[in-house]
């Protein structure tokens, strides 16, 4: 078994493979892991883990622009997350690699942040966490991406239980669904676009990046996309979360 060791950046949601996750830092844990990716040379690797967090905030209660004077004293790598972040976090999670960093200057000559993005590569299960440091560090192993059997097959139902889904959660918006969309044809595209694209809670969104192989995750979401088509179908109106959005992390 290879491992290694990544910073991680725990969040209130499940980041997939080929999935872009814009960051806007501003913690001084995660100030310091992104001073660290910028020493990484341009044309090298900057990547960090991502792990949905199963119990704990993903700001702490006392950081920079959330005051609560009533809350105890927080600060360090684990803030938020107890004394033992494994048992916080979900311990499947996807690499996230850096694509441009920008500083953002503080206001009236305080600390700035930076504004991230990032794109999802590869899925890693988290074996331990060190947080002896100024940010969380992860050691993990990678997780290849195994077809299952019937995933091309699969991956054709999927994607027009997906069209189906779409038309429906449109129509309930009193939208008009946007056309010329191309979709991929790849099984594990097609499994990772549709987890992440389908309003989903954190928990089966996380069910279906650590699905054993792409064809369990494909059946699994096709089960999601009927059971949720034909509910829209039923229902006066649904929440209003956009379908393709990825809200900024506040971190």
């Amino acid at each position: 078994m290879t491992t290694t060791r990544l910073p991680l950046f725990p969040l209130n949601t499940v980041l997939f493979p080929g999935l872009v996750l814009p960051l806007n830092v501003f913690e001084q844990r995660y100030r310091a892991l992104v001073r660290d990716l910028l020493e990484i040379p341009e044309d090298a690797p900057r990547r960090f883990g991502v792990v949905a967090i199963r119990d704990g905030r993903e700001v702490a209660t006392t950081a920079i622009g959330l005051p609560d004077p009533t809350a105890p004293s927080q600060a360090g790598p684990a803030a938020g997350f107890g004394p033992d972040p494994m048992r916080a976090f979900h311990t499947v999670g996807c690499v996230a690699d850096v694509a441009t960093i920008r500083e953002r200057p503080g206001e009236d000559g305080g600390e700035g942040g930076y504004e991230v993005l990032a794109t999802g590569t590869i899925r890693f299960r988290l074996l331990s966490v060190d947080a002896s440091g100024p940010y969380l560090v992860g050691e993990v192993e990678e997780l290849p991406e195994e077809d299952g059997e019937g995933a091309g097959a699969l991956a054709s139902g999927v994607l027009r239980a997906f069209r189906s889904y779409q038309k429906q959660l449109a129509g309930a918006r009193e939208r008009t669904l946007a056309g010329g969309q191309e979709l991929p044809d790849e099984p594990s595209v097609v499994s990772y676009l549709v987890a992440a694209a389908t309003v989903l809670d954190t928990p089966t969104k996380q069910r279906l990046l650590q699905a054993p192989d792409t064809a369990t995750r494909l059946a699994d979401e096709l089960r999601i996309l009927r059971r949720e088509t034909a509910l829209i179908g039923r229902l006066p109106s649904v929440p209003a979360a956009e379908l393709t959005r990825t809200p900024t992390s506040p971190n």
